[in-house]
This record gives structure tokens, C-alpha cells and sequence, in this order.
């Protein structure tokens, strides 16, 4: 009888341990159903691609980019792929295993390959979806709106955070009637501006959406609503503005006119930024741009010291484009964009202006 304590005692702790490891798969190892349409083994790298644009295509999500690297860590940096390069992806094995039809292929033993060329970049067609997406998660707000128009303030249950599908009270300073939605929000980092003596000026706040709420009915003052999206958790004096209709047919425009700014802000106060975050600049709607303008990042060129001449004579190097970024939102001085393309790190006061057509 205690032997058989014992063997029970060890399955049940054995068996847990199993379970929950079987759900560790490989690291890099994706679900075919995962993807929106078949993925070639190998996928052969076409001009002017970027494997931004690749997830997009295959998994409908460009911030899986970090799937397809991580599986072909050959590429030593991921915003330099050329044409010819192979990309290989790797399932997991339950899923491959049941949809197997076809007899066992050979096993391809894969090796790095090394391929010389220049780094060419085309001025390929952006998915303005992207843009759309990024805009459903941020916004840009004036200092005067932060309090939006209204907050969450209370639910049925009285509990302290909320879901998608979740019944909860508004309070609204404006009126309101059944069937309008209101964009849920929380105050992010402020976005400055530099004036003309080179000082910051506080020009918004970036602003996290947390979902979207549904106006059902009002009594007496007071608001139901059902909150019919939810991004994270949405907790009682969290901030309402609006909705504005989201608009897939976003236009893409390249500014012609002068255009000069600098990066003033990164998402998250990191030190550098590239492909896929956000950052602030100091050019906005008083410069022309809107939601859809692309603009460069470049590098400034140093001062450098000739050392040909005996006379010390320094001489500044010219300027390099390093990035390219969507306007998400523009107020009057400032603007919050989305790094499309970036060959190198983005940093603090790199420079922001029209892409050269040289």
C-alpha cells in the first residue's frame, strides 16, 4: 500500500511537469496556421525586400518579422537582406505531423551563404495597413484634451479591471447617444518640440489605446456602455476621447517642400530606435505633413580633421540617409511616426527631412 502512495505521489508530480513542458516547443518554430498563405522553402530574397514586408505577406503581421530572423541567423543584420539570400522556416511538429500528406522528403542540410553585393534599397509600396494598425494602438493629443471627454466609472460587478464584452458605467462630459463609441485611453510620455533658441517645448502627450467602448444606454446622468475592444487592461478613471473612423485608404505623400526637424522622442525613453517603433519629431501640420507623409532619418556628417594639410583644417563629411518613417499623427509643431526602414540605429536629434530623389 505505501509503495503504491509512493507511485502515485510521483506521477503527480511527474505528470504536471510534462504537460506543461510539452508546452515549450523550440525556439523559433512556428504553426502552418500561423501563416495566411503557404511559405516556399526555400523563400528566395527578391529586390527591395525587407523581412518587415515578408511577415506581412506570410503571416498578415510585419511585427513577425523577428520569426523569419531567428531562423536564419546567417543574416547577420536584419535590415540588410539581398537579393538571393535563402529563408527557411522551420514548424512545429504536431502541426506538421498531422497535415503531412505527401511521402518523406529528403533532409536538406542547410549552410550559410555569403553573397557580396551593395545594399539596395527600393522604394517599395508600403501596406498602408500598417499605418492604420499603429494608429489604432497610438495617438498623438494636445495638452488641453489629455482629460478627453469623459472616463470609465464603475462596471456592474464592481470590479477593478475590464475586458472585451465587459458591461461597465461612463461618465461623459458630452452627449452621447446609443451606439457611439469612444476610444478608451491612457496618458503616455509627453512630446516636445525645439523652438528656435534650441529649448524643448511640451507639445503633446503620446497617447496608449486601451480598446474601445460601446454607448448601450443613460439614466439619470450616468452612461452603460459594453466595451467591445479591448488591446490591454482597462481599469476604472481610464480616459474617453471620441472614435475617429478608421480610413484604410490612407495616401501615401512624400513632402517636396522644405521639411527640416530632428527625432526628439523614442517610445519607452530608449537610448536608440529602429524598424517597427515609434518616435516623435519637432515638424508637424504647420510643416504640411499629415497622417500618411514619409520623410528620411539621416545621420549628420562629422567634423573630421584633414590631417594632407600641416594647418589644422577640419572638414564636415556629408550627411547619410539611415531611415525612413509614416507620420501617425501630426499636431501643429510636432508629430508621432512609425520607422518603416532602418539601416542603421535611430537615435536623439538625427535629422528629419524629405527623402533625397538622387
Amino acid at each position: 500500500m505505501k509503495l503504491q502512495l509512493k507511485v502515485l505521489l510521483l506521477l503527480a508530480f511527474i505528470v504536471p511537469f510534462q504537460v506543461s513542458a510539452d508546452a515549450f516547443l523550440m525556439p523559433g518554430k512556428v504553426g502552418e496556421t500561423d501563416l495566411v498563405k503557404p511559405f516556399p522553402q526555400p523563400y528566395i530574397v527578391k529586390k527591395g525586400d525587407t523581412l518587415w514586408d515578408i511577415a506581412q505577406e506570410y503571416f498578415a503581421d510585419p511585427e513577425k518579422w523577428l520569426k523569419i530572423w531567428e531562423q536564419n541567423l546567417y543574416v547577420s543584420n536584419p535590415d540588410l537582406i539581398y537579393p538571393g539570400n535563402e529563408l527557411w522556416l522551420k514548424f512545429k511538429q504536431s502541426e506538421k505531423v498531422v497535415k503531412r500528406t505527401e511521402p518523406k522528403r529528403a533532409v536538406v542540410k542547410l549552410e550559410p551563404k555569403i553573397i557580396y553585393k551593395p545594399a539596395e534599397r527600393s522604394e517599395k509600396k508600403i501596406d498602408t495597413k500598417v499605418l492604420v494598425t499603429a494608429l489604432a494602438r497610438q495617438d498623438f493629443i494636445d495638452p488641453k484634451a489629455v482629460e478627453g471627454v469623459g472616463h470609465i466609472l464603475d462596471s456592474e460587478d464592481e470590479r477593478l479591471n475590464y475586458g472585451a464584452n465587459d458591461k461597465v458605467y461612463l461618465s461623459l462630459d458630452v452627449r452621447a447617444k446609443p451606439g457611439d463609441t469612444f476610444n478608451i485611453f491612457r496618458t503616455g510620455d509627453p512630446i516636445y518640440a525645439l523652438n528656435d533658441l534650441g529649448d524643448k517645448e511640451l507639445v503633446g502627450y503620446l497617447v496608449n489605446h486601451l480598446g474601445t467602448v460601446e454607448v448601450t444606454s443613460e439614466e439619470a446622468g450616468v452612461f452603460r456602455g459594453t466595451i467591445i475592444q479591448a488591446f490591454e487592461e482597462i481599469g476604472r478613471t481610464d480616459r474617453l476621447k471620441r472614435t475617429l473612423p478608421a480610413d484604410y485608404n490612407v495616401k501615401l505623400e512624400y513632402p517636396d517642400q522644405p521639411v527640416f526637424g530632428h527625432v526628439t522622442y523614442i517610445r519607452g525613453n530608449t537610448v536608440e530606435a529602429g524598424q517597427g517603433q515609434v518616435i516623435g519629431v519637432d515638424v508637424g501640420s504647420d510643416d504640411g505633413l499629415r497622417a500618411g507623409s514619409v520623410l528620411g532619418v539621416y545621420r549628420p556628417g562629422k567634423l573630421v580633421l584633414d590631417k594632407v594639410y600641416q594647418e589644422k583644417t577640419y572638414r564636415a563629411l556629408p550627411e547619410e540617409k539611415i531611415g525612413e518613417i509614416i507620420v501617425i499623427a501630426a499636431q501643429e509643431k510636432a508629430s508621432i511616426a512609425l520607422i518603416t526602414k532602418s539601416s542603421s540605429a535611430i537615435h536623439i536629434k538625427d535629422l528629419i527631412q524629405p527623402i533625397s530623389k538622387k
